[in-house]
Formats: structure tokens, sequence, C-alpha cells
């Protein structure tokens, strides 16, 4: 019953990108006065964050988006410069709240982004895939945008493995297909139809994203996915096909360990917390920071800002933004 439940779920909830035009969204927002930023990721992108900021300044002048926004991770080969040239705002993830630290990943400058991104509505992009389109920012945002009752998406996409002169064109996303997907269909069955539970790109909700944690580095889009779950219910989820391929630099089996082992202590945290794992020590896992909703609540900084899955007692406040 649970898989037709996902299956149905899938039916209803699985959109494509050619239905959201620039146009389409851009009326839909003014209607609904909704503010968009588009976050990009960057870490030594030069070749590739220019191409992606062009293409979103033609969406912000087409009225689609407000604001883009680089997060840079202290690129030493010009990534920071090349965006603000091409238009966008940059600020470095070390400046985002300091008082939490060394930025601890991906997961981390997500987190702290929020702090600094104005919009209601939040699309996350990486600057390091090649062959920027604007349709991922669209089709992210359309069903947010112009659907009702949707407050997260998730993208999927065709991930190809090219090896030894081979090229397979869905062998790509490997702790995806391996880990990923089948711990989802065994401890959360009801997300068991997400294509790609560790895709890159989302889009959500501000509100919706400060009321959940953000587990660091590779545990952020599987355990903001759960999270998100148990917050809204399948109902509020939804995945856009962003019919493309999406290439990245393919790392040997072994090296994909410890993803797949963060992946994995990440479900399983949220698994014990919903009482469908018990009696299993989790020995390892990532750091979370907790939701950024607690600042407004306890109106100030406080510690122990370094936190599990479940242990969420130290909240840290909105920081100011600081730029470059």
């Amino acid at each position: 019953m649970r898989a037709s439940v996902a299956e149905r779920w899938a039916q209803t909830r699985t959109f494509h990108h050619s239905l959201y035009s620039p146009a389409r969204i851009a009326a839909a927002r003014s209607e609904r006065g909704l503010g968009v930023s588009v976050c990009l990721l960057a870490r030594e992108c030069a070749q590739t964050v220019g191409d992606h900021v062009t293409a979103l300044m033609r969406l912000r002048e087409a009225g689609a988006i407000d604001e883009i926004v680089v997060i840079d991770a202290g690129s030493a080969n010009g990534t920071a410069a090349i965006a603000e040239r091409a238009g966008a705002v940059v600020h470095l993830q070390d400046d985002l709240l300091p008082e939490l630290g060394p930025v601890l990943g991906k997961g981390d400058a997500m987190y702290r982004a929020l702090t600094v991104l104005r919009g209601e509505v939040v699309c996350y992009l990486d600057a390091g895939t090649a062959g920027a389109s604007a349709h991922y920012a669209t089709g992210l945002l359309g069903p947010l945008v112009c659907e009702q009752g949707i407050e997260f998406v998730k993208a999927f996409y065709r991930r190809p493995l090219e090896h030894g002169g081979v090229s397979l064109p869905e062998g790509g996303g490997r702790v995806d297909h391996l880990l990923a997907r089948p711990a989802l269909e065994l401890f959360s069955p009801e997300l068991a139809a997400i294509r790609q539970p560790l895709a890159d790109e989302v889009a959500g909700r501000r509100e919706l994203l400060e009321r959940v944690p953000f587990a660091s580095g590779y545990g952020v889009e599987i355990g903001m996915l759960i999270d998100v779950w148990r917050e809204v219910g399948p109902g509020g989820i939804a995945q856009v096909d962003l019919d493309d391929e999406h290439r990245n630099r393919h790392q040997p089996l072994a090296a994909l360990t410890p993803m797949a082992r963060t992946v994995l202590a990440t479900i399983a945290r949220r698994a014990q917390a919903q009482g469908r794992l018990t009696g299993v020590e989790i020995a390892e896992s990532p750091v979370e920071r907790p939701p950024l909703a607690g600042a407004a609540r306890s109106g100030g900084r406080s510690g122990g800002l370094l936190t599990r899955a479940a242990d969420h007692d130290g909240m840290p406040s909105r920081g100011a933004p600081v730029g470059r």
C-alpha cells in the first residue's frame, strides 16, 4: 500500500520544466507577491559561474526572480570576481555566521546563506555545473510559484557515466541508486518515488527551510528531504524533470565511501527519531545546524551550535548580511 501511495504521489507531483516559462513565473509570483532568491554555491568555479549568473540575469530582467547571490568558498581562481562582474551579489561563506566556526561543507554553506537571502522563495543551484541553463531555475521555481500547496521541489535529470571510453546513459549517480533510494524505500517508503534524492538542485519556501535542520557536508540533501516530508507531508513536495544530462567528475568507487557513509548515517539518525530503527548505535553522523526559526523565537544568540540531528537546543540568530 505504501508503494502505491508513493506512485500516486509521483503522478500528481512530478512536473516537467517546460511547463514554467519565465513569463508564467513572473506573472504568478507578481500575483502572489512572492520575492524569489537564487543562490549559487561556488568553489573554484571560474569556468562556469559567469555563464550561470548571465543566464540568471536574463530571468531577473524578465521578472521571474529578484536576486542572484553567489556563496563562495574562498575560491582562489577568481570565481568571486567573475560572479560580481556578471551581476551577482557575492558573499564569502566564512563571513556568514562566523560565530559558528569553520564552514563544514555544502550543507553548512546553504544554511548560512539563508541569513543573506531575502526572498520568500529560495532556489539553490550548483555553480560548478557545466552548461548553465536558466531552465534549472525556472523548473525548480515553477511548481512553488505556480501550483497550489507545494513548498519544496527536488530536481531530477539523467546522470551518464563515462569510463574507459564507454558511456552509460544512466550509469551515474551511483550513491543515489545503490544507497539513498533503497534506504528511503526501507525507512521512509512514502518517499520511494523520489527519482534523485541526492540531487544538488532544490527550491523551497523560506519559512519551511528555516524550520528544518541542515546536515553538514554530504548529508544535507537526504536530511532536508526527510525533514521537509515530516514538516509538510508528501503533498507539499514535488519533483521536476529538468530533461538534461548532469555531468560531474566521476570518482572511483572507493572515493564514494565517505559520501555513502554520511548519507546512510543521516538517514539512520532520522529513522531512529521516527521510531523506525531501534537498537542500533550510530557511532558517526554529520554535524547538523539547528533550525534557524528558533533564532527568531529566542531573540538572541546562544551557545551549543554544533548539534546532532536529535539535539537542537542551541539556536543561532539570523546573521547580519556581510558582503565581500
